[in-house]
């Protein structure tokens, strides 16, 4: 758990406002919220499993601040995107009318925010601990840094949402290896901002699809990208997401793009949630990294396994006819 935030409210450390509401921008599970005043907090988190995770221990959670909220003092726990940091920066600044203070570990870029700050909005003296800092700042004009309108190749997205400024080439491979009949019922498992879900409706053979993605801001972004009736959006954890009838097909393209064991791990969560949505006759449709064995889980899941397309870096597998063995 993150210990920085305790130690910048110690005693001979900032002091918080008495009163009115302090807006916590993405914490995730591993930040400890216990040195502030939860009747007082106010979330936003746009990922699932986060947001859940807070408002399971009664904290007033949303994706996003409502309009027009105003705060006493705010915290930002930085993401590793920088477009994304400094939005939330800016975003923090533009509606607390106190302390605005700023947590981030080092590999999540909080050098160089600070060492940007100090240009202009005289931060505090930085707390260090844990390989990373926190420190405030207060009456900052950072509307420079709000987020900017972004694209990739004619779609919207947004700063922060995967593959924001052009398109995953691995979801271009599954794209293009799809077959034209897919099957009535489909779902897009971690559907981003609507690429492959733009692509699987083009499929003439699809009559609903369900967008199924845990970040609430790229689901925004599929909103605009996928204007088909047929499709239905879900701001859910695909792990546990409950589909509302059995699925024909499933596609997919897990998060593997980094190298931390628990993408590898969600990813092979995805599988057995997959397997447990689809008709015994369904689908599963997925791109990995040529390196990532997902055939072992798939095999375990499935009775047919076979890779239909891919290269040095990518393949894409089909699984058919899930097993019913739910364990």
């Amino acid at each position: 758990m993150s210990q920085r935030l305790s130690l910048a409210l110690e005693p001979g450390g900032l002091v918080l406002p008495e009163s009115g509401a302090i807006a916590v921008f993405h914490p995730t599970e591993s930040h400890d919220l216990s040195a502030l005043p939860k009747d007082r907090v106010l979330i936003a988190q746009p990922f699932r499993p986060g947001h859940d995770h807070f408002a399971a221990q009664g904290y007033a959670c949303h994706a996003a601040l409502p309009e027009g909220t105003r705060a006493a003092a705010a915290v930002v726990f930085l993401p590793r995107a920088k477009p994304l940091a400094r939005a939330l920066v800016a975003e923090a600044a533009s509606v607390t009318d106190g302390p605005v203070l700023i947590d981030g570990a080092k590999t999540d870029g909080i050098d160089s925010i600070l060492k940007e700050l100090k240009k202009r909005a005289a931060p505090s003296a930085a707390i260090s601990k844990a390989h990373g800092k926190i420190f405030w700042i207060e009456g900052a004009e950072l509307s420079d840094w709000r987020a900017a309108a972004a694209e990739a190749e004619g779609f919207t997205t947004a700063p922060g949402v995967f593959s924001a400024d052009g398109i995953d080439p691995a979801s271009q491979l599954l794209a293009q290896t799809l077959p034209h009949k897919l099957g009535r019922r489909v779902a897009d498992l971690g559907a981003g901002w609507g690429y492959l879900s733009a692509h699987i409706l083009k499929r003439g053979s699809v009559e609903k699809l369900h967008l199924v993605e845990a970040n609430h801001t790229a689901l925004d972004c599929a909103r605009i990208n996928v204007q088909d009736a047929r499709a239905q959006f879900h701001w859910a954890d695909a792990r546990d997401w409950k589909a509302p009838e059995p699925l024909d097909a499933v596609v997919m393209n897990p998060p593997f793009h980094t190298t931390r064991a628990a993408e590898a791990a969600l990813g092979l969560s995805l599988i057995a949630a997959a397997a447990l949505r689809l008709t015994p006759s369904g689908r599963l449709w997925m791109v990995a990294k040529r390196h990532v064995p997902y055939e072992v889980r798939l095999a375990e899941k499935f009775a047919k396994v076979e890779e239909l397309a891919g290269g040095n870096r990518f393949k894409v597998l089909l699984a058919e006819r899930p097993k019913r063995s739910r364990r």
